[in-house]
């Protein structure tokens, strides 16, 4: 029998996730390289439309004891597990997309009479508020997460690396470098965080983590 392929997780990931990895012989590691957490806010100011880019904003605005009054607004988002967890709780999703950078286009092209409030992270990418801007969209801006990075040093040598965010990719490489491992990402942003480093990137074809594993998967099958 071939020793089984070792691969390390950037992010802990669910019991069921990783046991569709152990179930095909691969070897897990698995550590949490970046850290999100709730950050109080007031919610005021709102535009007329909401926008979400994760699934952390959503669980942080949901703690926020006037959360209910905004199910009456439309609501724009980036990743499917967004929109469930939106849907799920009662929130209106006109639409969503995988990336930033689709939904800033739809929202030019097709919502541009609307004015949005967006609900962020401190880390996040540029691409969607300079859409906007650009668009000449009336937006604002509530930071509800905030993202810290936890950098570790990693002592094996796993054949490859998985990562989620471009802010796992950036922690990641605090501490270790990357030579021939393979490194699987969940999308476009997160594989350009690694384009001056290495060309051994797979990127999975829906921005999921299940996705990225079952790139995995087939690759060491």
């Amino acid at each position: 029998m071939a020793k089984s392929a070792q691969i390390l997780s950037t992010k802990i990931l669910s019991p069921l996730q990783k046991q569709e990895l152990t179930k095909a012989g691969i070897e897990v590691i698995e550590a949490d390289f970046i850290k999100t957490e709730n950050k109080p806010f007031e919610l005021k100011n709102l535009n007329e439309s909401l926008i979400f880019t994760s699934q952390n904003a959503v669980h942080s605005v949901l703690s926020n004891p006037k959360s209910e009054e905004l199910k009456s607004k439309n609501v724009y988002c980036v990743g499917l597990k967004t929109k469930i967890l939106l849907s799920e709780n009662g929130f209106n999703v006109v639409a969503y997309t995988g990336y930033a950078s689709d939904l800033a286009e739809i929202i030019s092209l097709i919502y541009n009479k609307e004015s949005y409030t967006f609900f962020s992270g401190n880390l996040r990418r540029d691409t969607l508020p300079e859409a906007l801007r650009e668009a000449g969209i009336k937006f604002n801006e509530i930071q509800v997460y905030e993202t810290s990075l936890q950098p570790q040093k990693i002592k094996a040598n796993p054949e490859a690396i998985l990562f989620f965010s471009p802010s796992g990719v950036e922690s990641y490489l605090k501490d270790n470098s990357i030579k021939k491992e393979t490194c699987f990402c969940i999308g476009e942003t997160t594989a350009e965080a690694l384009h001056k480093i290495t060309k051994n990137i797979i990127i999975a074809d829906q921005p999921t983590i299940e996705d990225v594993i079952e790139d995995v998967i087939n690759e060491y099958k």
